[in-house]
C-alpha cells in the first residue's frame, strides 16, 4: 500500500487526466453494474440454497448439499472460456439452433455472452459458494429452540426463515457477499477476455499498454479507497449483531419435509446453479480436452501440479494463522487500533493481484539489492535475490490478497461466541492464549477449516500475481492455462483448468461432509 501510494503521489497525473476525460466514467459505471449483479445473485442463490438444504428435506437434498459448493473450485476466467466457446456464434448452441431452424446468422437474436450481463453471470456462478458455505455454517449453528418457538407460534417455514433464521445469519451472509464483491472488483482475467472495461482493466491498461506506472498506481489508489469503504461498510452493518446461542440444544435445526411442487421447486432452485456452475462446464471442458495434445502424466505437468500444491498449502496455513491472530487481537483487545488493523487487512482482497505484486516487488527488490551489495562489499559473496528470487514474496502477496477471506470466515464464526465465555475463562485463570487454544479452537475448528479451504482454492486459481512474481522455472497450473488460452489454444488450456478444478474439489467435498456429519462442531457448541 505504501509503495502504491508513493508511486501515485510522486508521479505525474497526465494519464489519470486522460482517463478521466475519456473512459474513467465508463470504468466506474461498468464496475458498479457488475457489483450490483454479483451482490444480488450471490446473496439470493447462496442464502436460499443454504437454507433449503439445512432447514428442509426433499429428494436429492443430501447430494445437493455437497454439490452446491463445487463451483467454488472453478476460476471465473475458465468459466468465461467455456461458455464463450459454447454460446458464441460458432459454438454448439447457436450452430444447433441454425441447423434446426434453417435460419441465417442475421435471422435471429441471441444474447451476447461477451457482455456485462454475461460477465456478471460468470461471477455469480463461481462466487455464490462464498455465501453458501458461510450461510450454511450459520444456519447449522442456529438455535433449534428459537426456530421451534417461531413454528409453535404459527409461523410457516418461510416466515420463520425471514423472521428468525435470516437475521441470525446476517453477519455470515454479509461476510460472504463482501468476499464475492471484492473478488469481482479485483478480477482482471474474466473482464479482459470479455472485452469489458472496468477499474481493474484500467489499471492494467495504464501499466502495461501506456507504460505509466504512476497512472496505474493512481487508479490502484482509488480502488484501495473503494475497498476500504467496503470493509468499513461491512463492519458497520454488523454493528452489535451477535448470535450468542441462547437456548441452543445438542440437535440440528428441525427440518421441514417438502412434498409435491414445493419439493420440486426446492430441488430446481438448488440444482440449477450446480448444473450451470459445475456439471455443464466440466462436461464442456472434458470435451475440449479430448482433442488436446497435453499429457497430464508427463514430467512437465507433474511439475506444474507440485508447484501449485506447494504454493497453495503454504499460503493457506500462513494466511489463516495470521487471520486467527488478527481476529483474536480484535476480540481480546478491542479498540481503534484493532479495528483499523482488521479493516486494512480486508482491503487487499479488492486489489488486483498484479498491483499487489508490483507494490511488493519494488521495496523487496531494493532490499535484495542492498543485501547483495552489502555482502559483496564486506564478505565478497553475492547473496543473489533472497526474497524476490524465491517464493517467499509470492506467498506474502497471496497473504495480502486473501487475508480478507480468512479473516471474514473466522470472524463470522467468532461472532457466534458470547463474550461472557471469555470473561468466565479469565476468572478461571486463563490467558488470552489459553482461551484461544482451549476454548475458541475446539468450537471454531470448522471456521478455521473453511478459511483454509477458501485460501487454498483461491491460491490455486490466482493468476496475475503468480505471473509477475513466480521464480524462474516455477510455473503453475494457472500460468500454463493462461499461456495456452492467450495463444487461442483453448483445447489445451482445458487440461490444466480441469486439474485446478479437480484438486479444488477434494477439500470442498471434505468440508461439506464434515459440516453435515452428526455431532459435528455446528451441533455441539456449548452454551455459556
Amino acid at each position: 500500500m505504501v509503495a502504491v501510494a508513493l508511486a501515485a503521489f510522486l508521479g505525474t497525473t497526465d494519464t489519470l487526466r486522460h482517463l478521466a476525460d475519456t473512459v474513467l466514467l465508463r470504468y466506474s459505471l461498468t464496475t458498479l453494474i457488475l457489483t450490483v449483479i454479483v451482490v444480488i445473485g450471490t446473496a439470493v442463490i447462496g442464502t436460499g440454497a443454504a437454507w433449503l438444504v439445512t432447514m428442509t428435506r426433499f429428494k436429492g437434498r443430501a447430494a445437493l448439499e455437497i454439490m452446491l459448493a463445487l463451483p467454488f473450485a472453478f476460476p471465473a476466467y475458465v468459466m468465461g472460456y467455456v461458455y464463450t466457446d459454447f454460446l458464441d456464434h460458432p459454438g454448439a448452441v447457436q450452430s444447433l439452433l441454425r441447423s434446426v431452424t434453417g435460419w441465417g446468422p442475421r435471422d435471429y437474436w441471441f444474447p451476447e455472452i461477451r457482455s456485462i450481463g454475461g460477465a456478471g453471470l460468470m461471477f455469480v456462478l463461481v462466487l455464490y459458494p462464498y455465501v453458501y458455505l458461510l450461510a450454511r455454517t450459520a444456519f447449522l449453528r442456529e438455535s433449534a429452540s428459537a426456530n421451534l418457538a417461531a413454528r409453535s407460534l404459527g409461523r410457516s417455514p418461510v416466515s420463520a426463515f425471514w423472521s428468525v433464521s435470516l437475521p441470525m445469519a446476517r453477519p455470515a451472509i454479509a461476510g460472504g457477499v463482501l468476499l464475492a464483491l471484492m473478488e469481482t472488483i479485483a478480477d482482471f482475467g474474466t473482464v479482459s477476455y470479455f472485452g469489458i472495461q472496468t477499474f481493474a482493466t484500467g489499471i492494467y491498461t495504464s501499466w502495461f499498454s501506456f507504460g505509466d506506472r504512476a497512472g496505474a498506481a493512481q487508479l490502484a489508489f482509488c480502488l484501495l479507497i473503494f475497498a476500504l469503504f467496503l470493509a468499513i461498510l461491512e463492519q458497520m452493518q454488523r454493528g452489535a449483531t451477535r448470535n450468542h446461542g441462547a437456548g441452543k440444544k445438542e440437535t440440528r435445526p428441525r427440518q421441514a419435509i417438502l412434498k409435491g411442487w414445493r419439493a420440486i421447486g426446492a430441488f430446481m432452485f438448488c440444482a440449477v446453479p450446480v448444473f450451470f456452475g459445475f456439471l455443464l462446464p466440466v462436461a464442456l471442458l472434458l470435451e475440449m480436452s479430448l482433442g488436446s495434445e497435453q499429457n497430464l502424466l508427463s514430467a512437465r505437468y507433474l511439475h506444474f501440479i507440485k508447484n501449485s500444491l506447494i504454493l497453495a498449502s503454504i499460503a493457506s496455513v500462513i494466511t489463516v494463522l495470521f487471520a486467527v491472530l488478527l481476529a483474536s487481537f480484535k476480540r481480546f483487545r478491542p479498540g481503534r487500533t484493532a479495528r483499523l488493523a482488521a479493516n486494512i487487512a480486508r482491503i487487499g482482497y479488492a486489489v488486483p493481484g498484479g498491483v499487489i505484486a508490483v507494490g511488493l516487488l519494488v521495496p523487496f527488490a531494493a532490499l535484495d539489492n542492498r543485501i547483495d551489495a552489502f555482502a559483496e562489499n564486506y564478505f565478497g559473496v553475492s547473496t543473489g535475490l533472497i526474497f524476490t528470487g524465491t517464493i517467499s514474496v509470492l506467498v506474502l502477496a497471496y497473504m495480502v490478497r486473501f487475508m480478507a477471506a480468512a479473516v471474514n470466515t473466522y470472524d463470522s464464526g467468532l461472532a457466534t461466541l458470547n463474550s461472557s465465555i471469555d470473561a468466565a475463562s479469565r476468572t478461571l485463570g486463563s490467558s488470552s492464549a489459553g482461551i484461544l487454544y482451549r476454548v475458541h479452537w475446539p468450537i471454531l475448528k470448522t471456521s478455521v477449516f473453511t478459511a483454509m479451504l477458501i485460501v487454498f482454492v483461491d491460491v490455486m486459481k490466482e493468476l496475475p500475481a503468480t505471473l509477475i512474481m513466480r521464480p524462474f522455472n516455477f510455473d503453475t497450473l494457472a500460468v500454463q492455462a493462461h499461456r495456452l488460452a492467450s495463444d487461442e489454444r483453448l483445447a489445451g488450456a482445458a487440461v490444466p483448468s480441469l486439474v485446478i478444478v479437480m484438486i479444488g474439489l477434494l477439500p470442498v467435498i471434505v468440508l461439506c461432509r464434515r459440516l453435515a456429519a452428526p455431532g459435528g462442531p455446528s451441533t455441539s457448541v456449548p452454551s455459556p
